[in-house]
């Protein structure tokens, strides 16, 4: 999805189809999403088809795996009905979405929600028999380069809203100077939003090549957060990481934390151990709805990891609304200026102003003379 381009075919295989990665393919101009895996499976009522179609976005769902072998990139696909091809090549035959089968679908799902549920509640339980030595005393979490010990640290996550937290949080930022963690695309988040990330975490599957390579960079240190970057790669249990293979082909230098849960979870975690002074999240899951709309089983994992780190924890929708930017001396500075600047300008333009201001200097200067011969 980082590499779709206006009029491109998306081919992916994503089950149950997350709004943040249906908004980031509508963002991107793609003429037609292929699907590998099924957009709605059932299992809760996903919100990613349902914005596609509505965006006249054409989506091909449930077309197998083999698609993902079959379509290099580069490939010119086109779609015609359920038939997806390049060139005169058919490459597979799925089922075209329409507004009426995925509301249908979306209707369905709805009734298995409770069920939904209940697993939710099973997996939290499960996540804290096996991670409780990770939540409460942070075994395995990385000693990071970047100092994050009584500082504030800020946590972008590419997730709901998180280009307006983002920019309501501009006074914050340059007034505070928090540390910056972009979890996966949250750090190209803060590139675009014009910041440097200090820490960069995830999974590497939705940040941009361009942004790690930001780790290769010498470190500047006359200059205020020009250390490149620290890459932070989240394996699965066991020791299973899909990026790093991307990691080693770029030559990045990197860290390797293994955690069940999401990337957005092992920041919180490493930063509250790190001994944050307060963590602000940007983009993050502040619902069961979006926990769920996530499609993962480790996200009942941030139930247990915002109880753990709740006392520092605060949404970047609330800072937003109490923080007060401060007046810094150089802007004041810059304003006393322009004033200045701007009466001047009026003086040199008005002759009876500047014959006023001379006899003002001229009487000063006899001011200067006559206290001179005082003393």
């Amino acid at each position: 999805m980082q590499r779709a381009g206006p009029g491109d075919i998306a081919v992916i295989d994503h089950e149950d189809l997350d709004r943040v990665s249906a908004e980031a393919l509508i963002a991107a101009g793609v003429a037609g999403v292929v699907n590998a895996a099924r957009s709605t499976t059932g299992r809760y009522p996903n919100l990613g088809p349902s914005l596609l179609v509505t965006a006249d976005v054409p989506l091909v769902d449930a077309v197998g795996p083999l698609v993902m072998r079959k379509v290099r990139e580069g490939d010119t696909v086109r779609l015609e009905g359920d038939r997806i091809l390049v060139g005169d090549r058919l490459l597979g035959v799925g089922i075209r979405q329409s507004e009426a089968s995925v509301h249908a679908a979306v209707a369905d799902a709805q009734v298995a929600l409770g069920e939904r549920f209940e697993s939710f509640a099973r997996n939290t339980v499960d996540y804290m028999q096996r991670e409780r030595d990770l939540l409460f005393g942070g075994q395995g979490l990385p000693e990071l380069d970047h100092e994050l010990a009584r500082r504030p640290v800020l946590v972008v996550v590419r997730g709901y809203g998180y280009k307006e937290d983002l920019a309501a949080l501009g006074g914050y930022i340059r007034d505070v100077h928090p540390a910056l963690v972009g979890v996966d695309g949250g750090a190209d988040a803060l590139i675009e939003a014009g910041y440097r990330p200090d820490v960069v975490l995830g999974d590497m599957d939705s940040v941009s090549d361009e942004t790690l390579r930001l780790a290769l960079e010498p470190e500047r240190r006359r200059f205020r957060r020009r250390r490149p970057p620290e890459i932070v790669l989240h394996a699965y249990p066991g020791g299973r990481a899909p990026g790093r293979r991307r990691l080693e082909a770029l030559g990045v230098p990197y860290t390797v934390v293994e955690a069940a849960g999401t990337s957005e979870d092992v920041a919180f975690l490493i930063a509250h151990e790190s001994g944050a002074e307060t963590i602000v999240a940007v983009g993050s899951h502040g619902n069961l709805r979006e926990f769920l709309d996530k499609g993962r089983e480790g996200m009942s994992s941030t139930f247990l990891v915002r109880l753990r780190v709740g006392e520092i924890l605060m949404d970047a929708k609330g800072v937003s609304r109490v923080y007060a930017p401060r007046l810094r001396t150089r802007d004041s500075l810059l304003l006393v200026g322009a004033a200045i600047a701007a009466m001047a300008a009026v003086v040199v333009v008005s002759p009876p102003l500047r014959l006023y201001v001379i006899q003002l200097l001229e009487q000063f200067r006899q001011w200067i003379f006559e206290l001179k011969e005082l003393v």
